[in-house]
């Protein structure tokens, strides 16, 4: 697939996750087998005021292709917000018109703005203009159910000068409980001449050639299924490349591959936001663990290192579920 004139390999790409998906995280999954990530959703309007945190998100790490993913309701201010984050040496730069947070939904960012095509476009042409790398954009299928426009705002971004476009297949109200709606990501392809990006369901190698096969996409993006198991990029690319099924790690390199990311972790952030973090990320890592809800609550209690030592100790006694 090529975005703009950067050609990227592989089959599957880290979806951004606010507060989840940070530096360390991405550069795990391209570790193993993600093809490119997107940095975590960023305030445009806090960017342009000179937010030191918010310039935190844009920091592109040791990651070989990355892009940096901005929201905001202003045109103007989406467009600065983009020569800033150009400074980061990003390979493109993601509009996000999909998150449905309250906090930026209800704040005229995120999937509020599919209720407004023309403001999409503005937003999108008025980032086109002031980047000179290429530019995405990352939608849901629409509001509600009753206001499904995928296909129409995935055309006007395309018009607006939108490099690609990636569709999560549910809409706003949907959140992320039922199964994703396939045949409206199809018809965003079948509209459009750039490059399709599927979001949503892909958890391994059947589902990611799955979603290949039934929308016609030109890649997917992996979200919720890589939270405590990078290997999934490794697992979809095998079954891609070679029809291979590729089985989890054994517990003890899951455990190594968890140690490893808080490492990381410990390299970009202050030890205290490492360990409240690493109550979540341990927690997602225990997935398979016999006891695992006895182990989760104590992933809540973390306050040291030595607390994930004897979560360790205690997961590889318990062994995995069979």
């Amino acid at each position: 697939m090529k975005i703009g004139n950067k050609e990227i390999n592989g089959f599957a790409a880290l979806a951004p996750m606010a507060g989840v998906a940070d530096r360390a995280m991405r550069e795990i999954c391209e570790k193993y087998g993600a093809a490119y990530s997107v940095g975590e959703l960023t305030s445009a309007k806090a960017l342009t005021l000179g937010d030191k945190k918010s310039a935190m998100f844009l920091e592109r790490g040791n990651l070989t292709v990355f892009a940096n993913q901005l929201f905001g309701g202003e045109p103007e201010t989406m467009a600065e917000a983009a020569r800033i984050a150009e400074s980061f040496n990003p390979d493109f730069i993601d509009i996000n018109m999909g998150c449905p947070a309250p906090k930026v939904a209800n704040n005229g960012g995120g999937s509020s703005l599919l209720k407004d095509p023309v403001l999409v476009g503005k937003i999108v042409r008025a980032v086109k203009d002031a980047a000179t790398l290429p530019v995405t954009v990352k939608i849901r299928i629409g509001w509600d159910s009753n206001s499904i426009n995928a296909t129409e705002i995935a055309k006007i971004c395309e018009a607006s000068g939108a490099d690609a476009i990636t569709v999560h297949g549910r809409t706003r109200a949907q959140m992320y409980a039922p199964p994703v709606d396939i045949n409206s990501i199809k018809a965003v392809k079948n509209a459009v001449n750039i490059p399709v990006i599927a979001n949503g369901d892909v958890v391994d190698g059947i589902s990611a050639k799955k979603m290949y096969d039934e929308t016609g996409c030109d890649f997917v993006m992996v979200g919720r299924a890589a939270m405590g198991t990078p290997w999934v990029f490794n697992k979809i690319n095998a079954y891609m490349e070679r029809g291979e099924i590729l089985a989890d790690p054994p517990l003890e390199q899951r455990l190594e591959i968890m140690m490893e990311q808080l490492n990381l972790m410990g390299k970009y952030k202050a030890e205290r936001t490492v360990l409240l973090e690493a109550r979540k990320h341990v927690a997602w890592y225990l997935k398979g663990v016999r006891n695992a809800a006895k182990l989760r609550r104590m992933c809540g209690e973390i306050s040291c290192l030595s607390d994930i030592e004897i979560i360790c100790e205690k997961a590889l006694e318990s062994g995995e579920d069979i």
